[in-house]
């Protein structure tokens, strides 16, 4: 029912299917440079996008009547930028991918780093907070392994495989030899 596009012109439009034929019904403005990729969070309330200008933007969406009091246009739902994560990259964010299950956020860095980050449980959802969980740097011929502070869905099969690891599952990440250009989760087996 809603479709985001990442674009050159430093923004993100979303649309929605109205007869036969899909519709501009919002641009999220307030990137300072090319926004590479958006992903939804699993309530499809919560966007986040990644750009050239190295943040990564959390907006959420308020209908009309919301509680906090932001305000809409007639009937229509208003997106607002709730989060702006800066200062943890170096160079161009290409992809961010939002886990379904745990709720960590994966970003793909142009300085050939894997940045995994985690929502704090505490923080205000008018203004949420995330903190780096989980670094991969730069490139070298080996493996890297560090331990991930949330277990994502590609980790279930380890996780049962392993009962003893669930708090705090091993993973090991191949390093690239060059630009990450894209970090996924996968959708959850259990989903």
């Amino acid at each position: 029912q809603l479709l985001a596009s990442a674009s050159y012109d430093d923004t993100v439009k979303l649309y929605q299917e109205e007869e036969d034929d899909w519709v501009c019904c919002a641009t999220l403005e307030g990137h300072e440079s090319t926004v590479w990729s958006v992903a939804f969070d699993h309530s499809g309330e919560r966007l986040a996008s990644c750009s050239d200008d190295k943040t990564v933007r959390i907006w959420r969406r308020y209908k009309p009547g919301n509680e906090e009091g932001v305000a809409c246009s007639g009937t229509d739902p208003t997106w607002k930028c709730v989060c702006n994560l800066s200062g943890y990259h170096t160079r161009t964010i290409y992809d961010v991918a939002w886990c379904h299950l745990t709720g960590a956020l994966a970003t793909a860095c142009g300085d050939d780093a894997i940045r995994v980050f985690e929502e704090n449980p505490a923080s205000d959802p008018q203004q949420p907070t995330f903190s780096l969980a989980a670094h991969v740097p730069r490139a070298h011929s080996q493996d890297v392994n560090f331990t991930l502070h949330c277990s994502a869905s590609v980790l279930r099969t380890s996780v049962e495989a392993e009962p003893s690891r669930k708090k705090r599952p091993r993973v090991s990440f191949s390093r690239h030899i060059s630009l990450i250009a894209r970090a996924v989760f996968p959708v959850s087996f259990l989903e």
